[in-house]
């Protein structure tokens, strides 16, 4: 039997002596999928135990409904029509809220479904609201939530500086393995010179090794294209086709687990995939060749080959590093089909989307190199400064 796990919304909804510290003006950050495990949403919860100091919501990426597809499109400030309060976006055209948008708040409650994984927007809405709350000494508290993936996995190369962007702010690996909670704290302790008044409501009964579907609570998106648990841990990778030609199911039923092209034929190809993957000795997963057929984003209208990513043990699956080598084997068998992304990526209009989304330009010399594929080559980079950040993680680890 799962666990029984309390959210840190789920412990201040179910204690007095709690709400009791809270005894200002109140803030909320928040989403469809903040709720608790009868699926209540935050915001009605907030009604419920703070009645008329509950004052302002504020929406992520994606929207407080979470009903905005693709990144820069902004959603706009409005008044909900059923909470009567005014709903702020973070994500329009301030990523950091105002000082309008603070007037009269004390107390400003986080409550975000993050994923896990380095390109996930949310952590850095989180990390710019407690910078700017330390401006404004506004008190900040993360209702923490579990990593949906785990937090005892790390995958990936860490961000390079020249490479920083909104979809990647902070020097971590590309699975962080940390909750949002254990991310404000990284923040407070290594990331800002500011002093925030930052609280983290710490889960109960949730251990580090937790996949999602061990906790026992209900899943609800978090953005659009995250509509599976399964779809959580394939983006840890296949978020990085989102800088190339090729689909990454967006406008499926399964979007961020089934990937392809046009020109591509899956079955031609199957052997030789199975054939690569088991001499690099990357298993947990079958790629099974299907034909799909995008209704909106990349390939509209088009029919495409390629797999569906059916994860067989999540435990040693390592989703990087197979999508690392699906774009390498992919352009190579593509050719002149294979594009890179070279349209403005999260109002970056300089720098390629793959090397915004990598961290780096170094693995993108790797896919254009002809030769064998090297997964040494994913390992240096992968273990450079990685000592540096398992270091200071373990100082800001709440959970075992």
């Amino acid at each position: 039997m799962p666990s029984k796990i309390l959210t840190g919304l789920m412990r201040l909804k179910s204690d007095q002596a709690l709400q009791k510290q809270f005894s200002g003006n109140i803030g909320l950050l928040c989403h469809s999928a903040s709720i608790d495990e009868n699926y209540q949403h935050a915001a009605e919860i907030f009604i419920d135990l703070f009645g008329e100091r509950f004052k302002k919501i504020y929406g992520p990426q994606h929207g407080f409904v979470t009903d905005v597809q693709d990144n820069m499109i902004e959603t706009e400030n409005f008044v909900h029509p059923y909470f009567k309060r005014p709903v702020y976006s973070l994500y329009s055209e301030t990523r950091i809220p105002t000082d309008e948008m603070l007037e009269d708040i004390d107390h400003l409650f986080v409550d975000l479904q993050d994923v896990g994984t380095r390109i996930y927007t949310y952590i850095y809405t989180l990390t710019l609201l407690l910078e700017k709350c330390a401006d404004k000494d506004i008190e900040v508290i993360v209702l923490d939530r579990p990593n949906p993936i785990g937090c005892d996995l790390i995958e990936g190369n860490i961000l390079e500086p020249d490479f920083a962007s909104f979809v990647g702010r902070h020097p971590i690996p590309v699975r962080h393995g940390l909750t949002i909670g254990e991310v404000a704290r990284m923040h407070q302790k290594f990331w800002t010179s500011k002093t925030t008044h930052l609280k983290v409501l710490e889960m109960s009964g949730y251990k580090r090794n937790m996949f999602f579907t061990e906790t026992a609570l209900p899943y609800v998106n978090p953005s659009p294209n995250l509509p599976t648990i399964e779809g959580c841990l394939t983006f840890v990778g296949t978020v990085l086709l989102e800088g190339t030609s090729l689909s990454e199911g967006r406008g499926t039923t399964r979007p961020l687990e089934v990937i392809g092209h046009p020109k591509f034929e899956p079955w031609k190809w199957q052997k030789h995939f199975k054939q690569v993957f088991n001499q690099l000795n990357l298993t947990g997963f079958i790629l099974r060749p299907v034909a799909f057929h995008p209704m909106f984003q990349k390939h509209k209208d088009k029919t495409c080959g390629g797999y569906f990513i059916q994860i067989t043990d999540r435990n040693i699956f390592q989703p990087w590093r197979v999508t690392q080598v699906l774009i390498k084997e992919f352009k190579r068998l593509l050719g002149g089909d294979f594009e890179y992304k070279t349209d403005a990526y999260e109002y970056e209009f300089e720098k390629l989307a793959i090397d915004l989304i990598n961290g780096t330009d170094k693995i993108r010399s790797w896919y254009e190199n002809d030769t064998s594929i090297d997964l040494e080559f994913l390992d240096r980079i992968e273990q450079k400064n990685m000592d540096q950040y398992l270091e200071k993680r373990s100082q800001i680890l709440i959970y075992k």
